[in-house]
């Protein structure tokens, strides 16, 4: 079985989403902003996530990290997306959209390139939306080259608050090259194993 080369994405910049320790309500995976993200939709978005894995013959397990972190990692991401692409009222069209579902970014192909990032072919034209929306906003405050646009939009993402369920671990906010891990245990269900934990900090989203 081939196995899929992982990319973690926060933003086009690599920008780290913060994350908060104040409790979610009852049957939310995360709350991101005002967005709540419930814990059923998580899991339709793994069952869908793993058969395209499935289909793909992909091995999940080069993830190195359980699905559903992954799926809900890539979920609240897409979320911070729609909501500074309505902050900045960024609009893009769907034969852009069109162009990036040809475009295998660094893997073999465009649906590896996807399923890379936790997205299944159902979710994948949503998620590129937000995905061109971030390239954007930082186009309009000066370009991929441009440092002071780079902070700028970190400081963006800093403003939507987004909330995890402790059921599925803590953001680990400060990867290093000792603990890369994607989420780090809270004690309650376990902690995870250095199989379980990826080996990639967070990248910039490959379109």
């Amino acid at each position: 079985m081939k196995s899929i080369r992982v990319a973690v994405a926060a933003a086009a910049v690599g920008v780290a989403l913060t994350a908060c320790s104040s409790p979610v309500e009852a049957g939310a995976a995360a709350v991101v902003g005002g967005e709540r993200i419930a814990a059923k939709d998580l899991n339709s978005e793994v069952q869908q996530y793993e058969k395209a894995l499935t289909a793909a013959r992909l091995d999940a397990s080069a993830l190195q990290v359980p699905l559903n972190q992954f799926v809900l990692f890539r979920m609240t991401n897409e979320a911070v997306y729609r909501q500074l692409a309505q902050r900045y009222k960024v609009q893009v069209s769907e034969s852009e959209i069109d162009t990036a579902l040809k475009d295998p970014g660094q893997q073999q192909t465009p649906a590896m390139n996807l399923l890379s990032k936790g997205v299944p072919p159902g979710d994948a034209r949503d998620y590129l939306r937000g995905e061109l929306s971030i390239q954007k906003i930082l186009q309009q405050f000066g370009g991929a080259q441009n440092q002071q646009a780079i902070e700028k939009l970190r400081t963006e993402f800093t403003t939507v608050k987004v909330t995890y369920s402790p059921r599925y671990g803590r953001l680990n906010t400060q990867p290093t090259q000792e603990n890369p891990s994607m989420f780090v245990d809270t004690g309650r269900f376990g902690k995870l194993t250095p199989t379980q934990q990826p080996q990639q900090q967070q990248q910039p989203p490959q379109s």
